[in-house]
């Protein structure tokens, strides 16, 4: 769980993204593509995002109220 630094008190705490799109959108850009002899790739974000190579270094906490007992420095 993410702390939300970027998130403002009484704006967005409520507030769910979820980017959708509609099967007509989908077959206008494939219509283009073959129209315009476009190659079309296609790839699955969430698993390239959590099977990727961070070059990062990513610092964690245990949310509080969620640490189990003996497991505490695990996140």
């Amino acid at each position: 769980m993410a702390k939300g630094f970027a998130q403002k008190e009484g704006v967005d705490y409520e507030e769910t993204f979820s980017p959708i799109t509609k099967w007509a959108i989908i077959q206008t850009l494939f219509s283009l593509a073959t129209q315009n002899s476009w190659t079309i790739h296609q790839m699955d974000v969430k698993t390239s995002f959590l099977n990727g190579d961070l070059k990062e270094n990513v610092f964690m906490s245990q949310t509080e109220g969620f640490a189990m007992k003996g497991h505490e420095h695990k996140v």
